[in-house]
């Protein structure tokens, strides 16, 4: 494996190696200083005298002195490379947003600027074609939005026995374009910076189960809501919603008729969907967020993104869906306020 370059390091042996020339041509200097040669020092006593004045007058003096040089050679290093260092911070603290991320320039060292700078233009190019991707999104979303509900208003007029199996198939479409939708103006919000408001997460769980009891009920299922002690975060009430709004559904898959789904608000900044299936796992839960993935909670008739945009979601919240295999729960876990 090759072995990392270090700014630090390489000044620390460039220091050493200027301190031991230094050393070499003083006792050069010191040599010459005294004239010594081997004829002056022929005489034994002489040269222990020598080799005497020698040691207790340079060699001690540079040794006492090597340690208290190491240690202030360090420091000067350290304080020379701490403005790398408060940058990396600065960056590492805006790791969580979507954009919009700079390296300030003005308090670095000079020799570090032009890199800052060129990292600096890479981000823009990156925020660019990130912004490109997202228009695009949008903009595809939208134009599906009205051929759909043309097709749905067509659907309606069947009577048909495979009209009812297509109309819900248009129904998730729609859903998931709605929710595409959503994605993309979470992250021109995120984008412009602008501040989240304050969610009640109680009450957006009980408007979700308002909205889906009707066709819980259709199934024979029944949604059920326990705990208030969730409390109020910062975020986007619709967007918060729609990721409860997928467990829910999610859950409703894979609960058989006569078993509750629960929605659980008993901690603060969590909201979690305890359903009838199996669980998941924290690593297939991991395989499940990547976008296109398919498994038994997610819908056999949609495009399988249902727990990547919720993912994306939380995400965008500063938290993160985590699951609990044993309880079969599903956790939206937020940043407290």
């Amino acid at each position: 494996m090759m072995r990392r370059n270090s700014i630090r390091g390489r000044l620390m042996r460039s220091m050493a190696g200027v301190s031991s020339v230094g050393a070499l041509l003083l006792l050069i200097f010191i040599w010459i200083e005294y004239r010594l040669s081997f004829s002056h020092l022929a005489n034994a006593i002489a040269f222990r005298r020598a080799l005497y004045e020698l040691t207790e007058h340079v060699v001690l003096p540079m040794i006492l002195l090597a340690a208290p040089m190491a240690f202030a050679g360090r420091w000067a290093i350290r304080q020379a490379v701490k403005p790398l260092q408060d940058a990396a911070e600065r960056i590492d603290a805006g790791s969580g947003e979507a954009r919009g991320v700079r390296i300030d320039a003005s308090t670095l060292p000079v020799e570090t600027v032009p890199f800052a700078v060129s990292v600096n233009n890479l981000l823009d190019r990156v925020d660019r074609a990130a912004a490109m991707h997202e228009a695009f999104a949008a903009d595809i979303a939208h134009e599906l939005r009205t051929p759909l509900t043309l097709l749905s208003l067509e659907l309606e007029r069947l009577d048909d026995p495979r009209a009812e199996a297509l109309r819900a198939d248009v129904a998730a479409m729609r859903r998931l374009i709605d929710q595409l939708m959503l994605l993309a103006q979470i992250d021109a919000e995120s984008a412009a910076h602008l501040p989240p408001g304050e969610v009640d997460l109680v009450e957006v769980a009980g408007d979700v189960i308002a909205q889906m009891a009707p066709a819980a009920l259709a199934e024979n299922k029944l949604l059920e809501l326990h705990g208030e002690g969730a409390g109020i975060i910062k975020g986007r009430r619709e967007a918060i919603a729609a990721a409860l709004r997928n467990l829910v559904e999610n859950a409703l898959r894979v609960t058989p008729a006569g078993t509750p789904v629960i929605v659980v608000a008993d901690r603060p900044a969590e909201l979690a969907v305890r359903d009838g299936g199996p669980g998941l796992s924290a690593a297939y839960l991991d395989t499940l967020v990547q976008r296109l993935r398919r498994a038994d909670h997610a819908s056999q008739t949609g495009a399988g993104l249902g727990l990547s945009i919720v993912a994306r979601i939380m995400a965008a919240h500063g938290g993160r869906l985590d699951t609990d295999a044993d309880r079969r729960e599903l956790r939206l876990i937020f940043a407290k306020s």
